[in-house]
């Protein structure tokens, strides 16, 4: 049975994967870890989740639970997740990484420590979102540069970071179909007379509203029509139960870098 340590145990994606996890029969908590200074620190993670007393406490230092066959499973916030990265490549233990709106920095030295350990990360565990994003460069590479591509997603109100990880991935995939930089091409959100439409933009617009769970639109508009790709999420089991998918699958590799389109063998 596969020993799981999240991350980010008391907050709204931590609490479903303890959940989760503790219901799957191929996998076990074995650790649950917040910041130290959450009040939910010394308590037990089944019961924060829900799910009654499961005899796993919150702790604030993940490094004496990294021992075993474990893997780590995180979704906080940029700079504890390298804390937490740097401490499970010290100790060779794979670590799945939900979290987003990492600096270039940031991600170069995940990168960096990807030689030490197995590390996956991806800004979406859903399934079909990255089933979405493999397809936006077939898509885009056929329809080709008459087509203005606008991306819009939304979010809950308590999101930090815009546009969201998913969005800049789809981003990515239309850019690179396209042979474009989205860092030069991406134009996120509008406002005045910012003139008429250039060719080459990539559009990223963002809405943060109430509990959105995640939503993600991909539009590909020419003159005479429209074409449309459309992703809903209808609930945080959807991204935790794609994060436990990646984890069983993650502890089977070699060191290095992999995402869901490694897991889902659509590279």
């Amino acid at each position: 049975m596969l020993g799981v340590i999240v991350c980010g145990a008391a907050g709204r994606m931590g609490s479903t994967l303890v959940r989760l996890v503790h219901e799957g029969g191929a996998t076990k908590l074995v650790g649950a870890v917040e910041s130290s200074n959450s009040p939910q620190i010394n308590k037990d993670a089944g019961e924060v989740a829900g799910v009654g007393k499961i005899g796993v406490p919150i702790v604030s230092q993940i490094a004496p639970l990294l021992r075993g066959q474990a893997v780590v499973i995180e979704f906080t916030a940029p700079e504890a997740t390298m804390e937490h990265v740097k401490i499970a490549a010290q100790k060779n233990i794979p670590i799945v990484i939900g979290t987003t709106g990492f600096s270039q920095k940031q991600s170069d030295e995940i990168k960096r420590l990807s030689r030490r350990t197995r590390i996956l990360i991806s800004p979406n565990m859903s399934l079909g979102v990255n089933l979405l994003v493999s397809l936006m460069g077939r898509v885009a590479e056929t329809l080709g540069d008459e087509y203005d591509v606008e991306i819009v997603e939304a979010h809950h109100r308590f999101k930090k970071d815009a546009p969201s990880g998913t969005a800049l991935a789809l981003g990515r995939a239309v850019a690179q179909a396209l042979k474009r930089d989205l860092d030069k091409t991406g134009v996120c959100g509008r406002k005045g007379i910012v003139g008429e439409r250039t060719k080459k933009e990539i559009g990223l617009l963002s809405v943060r509203a109430g509990d959105i769970v995640g939503e993600h639109t991909v539009i590909f508009g020419g003159l005479g029509e429209r074409v449309e790709f459309i992703h809903r999420a209808h609930s945080r089991e959807t991204f935790a139960r794609g994060a436990i998918r990646a984890a069983q699958w993650l502890v089977k590799q070699k060191r290095g870098l992999y995402s869901m389109q490694d897991v889902l063998a659509l590279k």
